[in-house]
């Protein structure tokens, strides 16, 4: 490795110290809740983008809520939760199969974190290293690049071997003590200095030791996600739906909508044909 592991924490940890981010929201009177909705928040989010969604949900939902079973419950929840969220790249959408999470209570050690839907290793890491001191590692988009460029890791970090090696490294780095806040300096790191375009790379506490800074290759780490065809899907809608109330119904579980309201739809059959720009019967 270019670095011995503590070399490597010591510089990060100075680093934060002297510049990183410490008065975000949910870093103030830090709780496992507050650190989930951040990260989930996070993804796909920039952090001035968040905060004001982060905001208004902790004014309406401000502690775990008795995740429900009854349909006319998710109805309930999923409204509210949705409205409160939307706008964002992504999505809070409550999932029925959560049933790890109690009224005021978190769903409690790693693995019962990670049963969670949309909680993977780096959540649940980041969620119990950040607001309990747990030790864990994290391996979120920031901290991927990080160390793809500082140890010139080539590949999509996608791909099972790429992922396997940056979690190798992100667990040989992490020190034993301190965990939380060198997590959170990776993360800023990775945000405000090593960024995707336009690295700060004289600004950043790693660069007596980073490959891709020596070699100028900064911009071959990580490797891109290779192109894939999208997927076309069609469907029908009533045609006077948009002009209804009360006609939307919760989509069901799965897919990019799945949990949130929709107005109904009808897969074509088989062998239809429409004629492009005409409404469907």
């Amino acid at each position: 490795m270019t670095f011995l592991a503590t070399q490597f924490s010591a510089q990060v940890l100075d680093w934060y110290d002297k510049y990183g981010r410490k008065t975000l929201p949910w870093q103030i009177a830090k709780t496992p809740y507050k650190v989930w909705l951040s990260e989930v928040m996070l993804q796909q989010t920039q952090v001035t983008t968040v905060i004001p969604y982060f905001e208004r949900f902790m004014a309406r939902f401000p502690r775990w809520w008795i995740s429900p079973t009854r349909r006319w419950m998710k109805c309930c929840i999923c409204g509210p939760v949705w409205a409160t969220t939307r706008g964002r790249a992504t999505y809070i959408k409550p999932h029925s199969k959560s049933p790890h999470c109690t009224a005021g209570n978190s769903p409690g050690p790693l693995t019962k974190w990670r049963r969670c839907p949309g909680v993977g290793r780096s959540t649940a890491g980041a969620i119990l290293s950040l607001s309990l001191g747990q030790h864990y590692p994290i391996l979120d988009g920031n901290v991927k690049r990080v160390l793809a460029r500082c140890y010139a890791v080539s590949g999509w970090p996608g791909k099972k071997e790429v992922e396997k090696r940056l979690w190798d490294i992100s667990e040989e780095v992490t020190p034993a003590e301190g965990v939380e806040r060198f997590n959170q300096a990776m993360m800023d790191l990775g945000a405000m200095v090593c960024t995707r375009s336009k690295p700060k790379c004289e600004l950043c506490p790693l660069s007596n030791g980073c490959v891709a800074y020596a070699n100028h290759s900064w911009a071959e780490y990580p490797g891109k996600k290779p192109k894939q065809t999208l997927p076309e899907r069609t469907g029908l809608l009533p045609a006077d739906a948009a002009r209804r109330r009360g006609v939307s119904f919760p989509a069901s579980a799965g897919g990019s909508v799945g949990g949130l309201f929709c107005f109904p739809q009808f897969g074509r059959r088989s062998g239809a044909t429409r004629v492009a720009g005409a409404a469907p019967d």
